[in-house]
């Protein structure tokens, strides 16, 4: 493509982000959250972002949704799935989480082998559910604080500690190997695509909540980071309610 091109779409690019961030500059003081100081850019890239998502990858979405079969998406999400299972063995070990890495690589065998290259799922049947690790939670368990809150362009929701992080999964993927063969950015949309499909129907769920929209998916995202990043267990905050309630429980 010629430079001049890439520079009108780069200054539109630019130009579009900065008319929404002098909408979005300042938020109530009442509304504010410690966790989100960045609030008047995210909310504006969060605009942003869904402005481009309803005007291109939706659609894109709802199209295959409508006129792929199901036994095909099926096998399209089992691909994908199968290369994450790479990244997600790699941040089992480095998070000392070894039972878990030996059911994610007998599932890695299991499904290239005898599951068509991931097209089918043959391990979740036999009990080997699938884990879900990645890098961001790998850096919580290491005690790296999540940060700020972060949208990012094009991407979504995500903190400080977490952005980062997503480059050195794109690394670990299989598909980053790839960058070579001509088929790679078309395998790369196909994923896009067919991830972007599966949150169609929690955006469903989504539409239902009133207020703002915003605050509830920044709520919902950071709150299920914590969780995975602890595996599920209580936080500080809820063991000392825990011990108030035992106490309370006691007189």
């Amino acid at each position: 493509m010629p430079s001049s091109r890439c520079g009108r779409s780069r200054g539109l690019l630019v130009g579009a982000v900065l008319c929404l961030l002098a909408g979005c500059a300042s938020v109530p003081e009442a509304s504010r959250d410690s966790r989100d100081p960045w609030e008047g850019y995210n909310r504006a890239m969060f605009q942003f972002n869904d402005t481009v998502d309803r005007a291109v990858l939706k659609p894109v979405a709802q199209g295959y949704v409508r006129y792929t079969p199901d036994p095909v998406r099926t096998s399209v999400g089992n691909f994908f799935s199968n290369l994450g299972d790479v990244g997600i063995l790699a941040n089992d070990v480095l998070q000392w989480k070894f039972h878990e890495a030996a059911v994610d690589l007998t599932r890695l065998i299991m499904n290239t082998s005898f599951g068509l290259f991931g097209l089918l799922d043959v391990a979740s049947p036999m009990g080997l559910d699938k884990n879900n690790e990645d890098f961001g939670q790998t850096l919580g368990r290491w005690g790296v604080p999540s940060g700020p809150y972060l949208i990012m362009p094009f991407w979504g929701p995500g903190t400080l500690r977490d952005a980062p992080a997503e480059l050195v999964d794109g690394r670990i993927h299989p598909l980053y190997s790839y960058h070579e063969h001509p088929d790679q950015e078309a395998l790369m949309a196909l994923g896009l695509v067919d991830r972007r499909a599966d949150l169609l129907s929690v955006e469903r769920s989504l539409e239902g909540i009133g207020g703002d929209r915003y605050a509830a998916i920044r709520n919902a995202y950071l709150e299920r980071r914590d969780y995975q990043v602890r595996d599920g267990a209580p936080s500080e905050s809820d063991y000392d309610l825990l011990r108030e309630l035992e106490a309370w429980d006691e007189e």
